[in-house]
């Protein structure tokens, strides 16, 4: 059972969010809270690790995923029609040290000779279904980089890791969801892939058709889409969706 609301009481809500997100929607999780909205419970995981908890049946009041996440609970008929919003976008980032010489790799030519140069790059584990991890897998597999990667790669359980394993020196870059980069001190973003390495993700958030506390749903996200949440989410390494 998800977060039970009374006519006139506060709910405690239950969200599923992508773990990319955690720094911003953690934050405007605690305002809505101390503005006088509802308690919010985090469940922050991968995309691939909350689509299987839901795919086992677990459920929460609102779920915060890809654009195809969401697409497929809507499908499905697990949503309250009509309560899908966007929320933000990110995208697959160089990861530098703050304050390091930002590397070229403009193009998919600069890209490869960066990587080529490489002693060691820390990368998102597509093993734990992050989406930067298995995007890039797939496009190094399909460019014919795999077996130059191979001994480069220092493969991260989380976004976060990799910068962290820039900014302590392990790797001289990384690569990983913007929004993981900018929640680590030390670590800056040097710019987005080319394509077609590079992939832009939005995220929608929706509430479950299962909960008992819709109204407080919605009003969570329209917390998350406040036109005055744009700072927020700026320095949390996102974009608003256009």
């Amino acid at each position: 059972m998800t977060g039970c609301c009374v006519e006139g009481l506060l709910a405690k809500l239950k969200v599923m969010c992508a773990r990319s997100m955690h720094v911003a929607v953690g934050a405007l999780g605690k305002a809505f809270t101390e503005g006088g909205g509802h308690d919010v419970e985090f469940d922050f995981g991968t995309v691939g690790g909350l689509q299987g908890k839901l795919d086992l049946g677990e459920t929460a009041d609102v779920v915060i995923l890809s654009v195809s996440g969401i697409g497929k609970l809507e499908k499905a008929g697990a949503l309250v029609s009509g309560s899908r919003r966007n929320v933000a976008k990110t995208y697959i980032a160089v990861c530098i040290r703050e304050g390091a010489p930002r590397p070229d790799f403009s193009t998919v030519d600069a890209f490869k000779a960066m990587l080529e140069r490489a002693r060691a790059i820390a990368t998102s584990d597509p093993a734990v279904g992050g989406s930067a991890g298995v995007h890039l897998a797939k496009a190094f597999e399909q460019a014919g980089w795999a077996a130059m990667m191979a001994p480069k790669s220092l493969p991260q359980q989380t976004g976060a890791e990799v910068a962290r394993r820039v900014v302590e020196g392990t790797a001289e870059f990384g690569l990983t969801l913007s929004g993981e980069v900018a929640s680590v001190p030390g670590a800056a973003i040097a710019g987005s892939l080319p394509p077609p390495f590079g992939q832009d993700t939005t995220y929608c958030a929706a509430v479950m058709a299962g909960s008992e506390a819709k109204e407080a749903g919605a009003a969570f996200i329209a917390a998350l889409t406040d036109p005055d949440t744009r700072t927020t989410w700026t320095r949390a390494g996102f974009e608003l969706p256009g």
